[in-house]
């Protein structure tokens, strides 16, 4: 199927679709099969502006195209041990927007764009945004990007490796959090494969 033709299939997607889309238990890749589910639900723009950066409103999020999204996280059972280089949390995201240009508009303009503009800021109570760096993403349907945050407090470093890619005009996110500055690419990559894969089955009538 051409681009244009995927774009056009998901004119037929609807809110109550994107659910389907997120990773569960057995699609997850190998990694993250011991882990347990703890969080999944609506991302409505309301609950993305209260999780944001500073400034972050429902208006801005309505403005830039967003409709809604759905999120399945998994973290550590309670016997896993605590130590440099776990990934505490992998997740899978896919948010729809009212058409493909505001997907791309979301990566450059929102996603890249306000963690660059945050570093040295504070996110959360107790967190400094310390670093962003730029990733080289390869092997995706359409347009991609990726990024490698760093943020510290307390309790030391944390790393994070997120994954944007657009297909027509869904969103779909990939993302590992790490103890310690961790070099997650190449998981990340996988989990996001896995992730646009099981978007375009839905996509095409698969669920």
């Amino acid at each position: 199927m051409s681009t244009l033709a995927l774009h056009r299939a998901t004119f037929r997607i609807t809110d109550s679709d994107l659910e389907f889309m997120v990773l569960d238990q057995e699609t997850m890749p190998e990694h993250f099969q011991g882990y347990q589910i703890v969080r999944e639900g609506i991302l409505d723009n309301h609950m993305m502006a209260e999780h944001g950066f500073d400034g972050s409103t429902p208006e801005r999020f309505r403005d830039a195209g967003r409709i809604s999204g759905f999120m399945k996280e998994f973290g550590p059972t309670a016997d896993m041990q605590v130590f440099e280089g776990l990934d505490f949390v992998g997740a899978t995201v896919t948010h729809l927007f009212e058409t493909p240009e505001a997907v791309s508009g979301w990566i450059k303009d929102i996603f890249i764009k306000d963690f660059e503009e945050n570093v040295g800021n504070s996110v959360g109570e107790t967190q400094q945004l310390i670093s962003v760096q730029k990733l080289e993403t390869s092997g995706f349907y359409d347009e991609s990007a990726a990024l490698k945050i760093l943020q510290g407090g307390p309790a030391g470093v944390m790393s994070s490796t997120v994954i944007d890619f657009r297909v027509g005009r869904l969103l779909g996110v990939a993302f590992i959090g790490s103890i310690g500055d961790q070099d997650r690419l190449k998981m990340a990559s996988d989990l996001a494969y896995s992730l646009e894969r099981r978007i375009v089955q839905v996509v095409l009538g698969a669920h």
